[in-house]
């Protein structure tokens, strides 16, 4: 089978500056790790978001990587979780470095890792806690104010839910736990 992003990258010649997605190999741990410790700095492994990821491990299939012209500039990852029983995944980090900012990237990056993983139907949404300025515009919706809960304090206004379930944001809710928690007995 064809991978998607192998579709979409030789259905269209590249434009010079505009970013362009591929699957991360292990080749890029070390550029993501100097990217988040860039983005987020020495305070992100206090993070909620981080004590979730820590938790439970990303899905190295579901992580991407941003180029511009050839050259690394975003990337993002996804954990699998289960909120009340309902199997999903966690969007995030999602970081762009600073000298392409501005260029559509990690909207890019959201939009296409979100895809894929709902288009595997393991899954029925994909959370995050960030602005919603960024992500509502991309189809996010807010959860119910504090029905969601993490390991750890975050601002419920920023608790984001994506789902072709338009009914999901309403029901999402109890503490994040291990994807496919809901099948163990």
């Amino acid at each position: 089978m064809i991978s998607p992003l192998t579709v979409a990258a030789d259905a269209a010649p590249l434009q010079l500056g505009l970013p362009t997605i591929r699957f991360a190999t292990p080749a890029d741990d070390a550029f993501v790790e100097e990217l988040q410790a860039t983005a987020f700095g020495p305070g992100r492994f206090a993070r909620t978001a981080f004590r979730v990821r820590e938790r439970f491990p990303i899905d190295t299939s579901l992580s991407l990587i941003a180029e511009v012209n050839g050259t690394p500039c975003g990337s993002v990852w996804m954990t699998p979780i289960s909120v009340g029983g309902i199997d999903g995944y966690m969007l995030g980090p999602l970081a762009t470095h600073p000298d392409f900012r501005k260029r559509g990237a990690g909207k890019l990056l959201a939009k296409e890792v979100t895809r894929i993983a709902l288009e595997r139907g393991e899954g029925s949404f994909v959370l995050l806690v960030g602005d919603r300025d960024y992500y509502c515009p991309l189809g996010w919706v807010p959860t119910v104010e504090g029905a969601v809960q993490f390991p750890g304090p975050v601002d419920p206004k920023r608790v984001l839910v994506y789902s072709s379930d338009p009914t999901m944001a309403a029901r999402i809710a109890g503490p994040i736990r291990a994807f496919g928690a809901s099948r163990v007995s």
